[in-house]
């Protein structure tokens, strides 16, 4: 190879082997910090707490756009970003310090710096939080700046391979060349560098599946009492049980999840304490798990919707949910209503993760089943719902009223505290919104003609749903036939039998309430406080 071709190839060379090093070094900085994550807690990784302070500054119509294309997997989407714009930072800082060791064991120092702040600084976040990163960023600090000394002009000593060795390694050095000897000794450390990573990775991450896995434990040898309020039976007909038809009450594993949690947090139902204090609260009440199930329980029948769900969409579900009522639970703490003089109109409710959510006192103690619920479907709490327990506040959506992996419910005022959603400009109050679904026919769907079951799901909690409506290409509009609902508090089925003749064809669908409101044409999006609008299908008829 001619002398500046040799150069030009080894330059190359070393920069690739000097990503490759900070790549490394980001790789170690995760691993030592799920090590120590292990230790600390599960929320304190560095991509998870800098997944939830992502989530925290995202854009109200960025994160409708995450929900709407990605779903449930918008959280695997996002740490899959966060992992490629790391790796891509760990490249430059490995160019980097391949030209200025300082600066580059600065630039991997700031990833721990700012993993450290951001784990500390996050709703429910603390200093022993910041532990991982901070030990991540050291452990990146010392693997770059080892990985890169063996690639840099003026490295190890030559000798240190054997003084037969030197004057080629040296020679090699000055042409830019990245010599065998170079290439022996980077390899050599770049594989006890991962070696270590790895160690570090598996037994963190072996610690905190060991959480996990009696989190689960736990979890599986719990019974949940029989209610002392038992639901009364569905009546005859709720669920109409037709094809393509959401049931009436939605499995468990198919019950939908919005939230901001990039993990879902395990917690041992033997450990979880939860606590009732502020405004206007004369006993402060600190309740363990057993205390609850101690407690009467009741069972009910209601349906949750997000405030996230488009028209038409899936963000809504019906469950029989087992719980503690809220409002004696709130009446013994001493807590009075606005409406009776009491001076907070405000519950916060506190989630293990950080998250606040804000229900109208006046609201979860005006008689309606609102509810610690530690049961759903006829077992605890999935972990993904809520375990070991939630609030579920019928007629409200789930942004200020379901609060998940709860920790704390304060009593204060709307005017003090801003709860997280609010910060965000969603609105301080929101009431459910009337609502209707077509399930089926789906949309774009090619269906023969004749006698078509035009069938989907209506509702408004603690409202009710009295008529159902559907029209085919704009026009008469036909009732359908309703099936039987348990309460106002849960969605209901409804069909209508279409005579669908050959060709191209829109249908739409709007419901009527309890109370003679029917929904509006209007399309509004999800902010501030839940979307309107009829939901249509297009179908091709044969």
């Amino acid at each position: 190879m001619a002398p500046a071709a040799g150069r030009g190839a080894g330059r190359w060379q070393r920069r690739l082997f000097a990503a490759g090093s900070g790549v490394l070094a980001a790789a170690a900085a995760l691993a030592v910090a799920e090590l120590f994550a292990g230790l600390v807690r599960p929320e304190a990784r560095p991509v998870t707490a800098v997944g939830g302070a992502v989530i925290d500054r995202t854009p109200i119509a960025v994160k409708d756009w995450a929900i709407r294309t990605f779903g449930t997997a918008d959280k695997l989407v996002l740490q899959i970003g966060i992992l490629t714009l790391l790796a891509l930072f760990a490249v430059a800082v490995g160019l980097l310090a391949l030209r200025s060791l300082r600066a580059g064991a600065a630039g991997a120092a700031l990833f721990g710096v700012f993993g450290a702040v951001t784990a500390a600084g996050r709703p429910g976040g603390s200093a022993p939080d910041a532990v991982p990163s901070l030990v991540g960023g050291v452990a990146a600090v010392v693997v770059i700046v080892l990985l890169v000394r063996t690639l840099r002009p003026g490295g190890p000593p030559a000798g240190s391979e054997g003084p037969e060795d030197a004057p080629a390694a040296a020679a090699a050095t000055d042409r830019g060349v990245l010599s065998a000897l170079d290439r022996r000794r980077f390899l050599r450390a770049a594989s006890v560098a991962a070696a270590a990573s790895a160690g570090s990775g598996l037994l963190g991450n072996r610690l905190l599946s060991t959480g996990d896995a009696e989190a689960e434990a736990a979890r599986d040898s719990l019974t949940i009492p029989r209610p002392g309020d038992p639901a009364p039976a569905l009546p005859p007909g709720a669920d109409l049980e037709i094809d393509g038809l959401a049931p009436f009450t939605t499995p468990n594993k198919d019950f939908y999840r919005v939230d901001t949690a990039l993990r879902v947090p395990r917690l041992d139902a033997t450990a979880w304490r939860m606590r009732i204090f502020g405004r206007g609260v004369e006993r402060e009440l600190e309740l363990s798990y057993r205390d609850l199930l101690d407690r009467e329980l009741i069972e009910r029948d209601i349906t949750l919707t997000c405030v996230s769900n488009q028209v038409g969409g899936p963000y809504v579900g019906n469950a029989r949910w087992i719980g503690v009522p809220l409002a004696p639970l709130l009446r013994e703490a001493g807590v009075r209503p606005p409406s009776e003089g009491g001076p907070a109109d405000q519950l916060v409710a506190r989630s293990v993760e950080g998250m606040t959510l804000g229900s109208p006192v006046d609201t979860v103690m005006d008689g309606r089943d609102a509810m610690l619920a530690v049961g759903m479907n006829g077992e605890p709490l999935p972990f993904r719902n809520g375990f070991p327990v939630r609030m579920v506040v019928p007629g409200l959506y789930g942004y200020v009223s379901a609060c998940k992996w709860l920790s704390e419910l304060e009593l204060t005022t709307f005017d003090d505290f801003d709860v997280y959603w609010v910060e965000r400009d969603w609105a301080v109050r929101a009431p459910v919104k009337t609502m209707s679904r077509i399930d089926t026919p789906r949309g774009f769907a090619t269906i023969p003609a004749g006698t078509v079951p035009v069938a989907g799901v209506a509702w408004a909690q603690h409202t009710g749903i009295d008529g159902v409506e559907v029209r085919v290409d704009g026009g008469e509009w036909r009732e359908a036939r309703l099936a039987p609902a348990p309460s106002d508090d849960t969605w209901r089925q409804w069909v209508w039998e279409w005579e669908a003749e050959p060709g191209s064809h829109r249908l739409e669908v709007r419901a009527t309430d309890s109370s003679g409101e029917t929904q509006t044409e209007e399309r509004v999006g999800t902010v501030p406080d839940g979307a309107t609008g009829w939901h249509s299908v297009v179908v091709t008829v044969d």
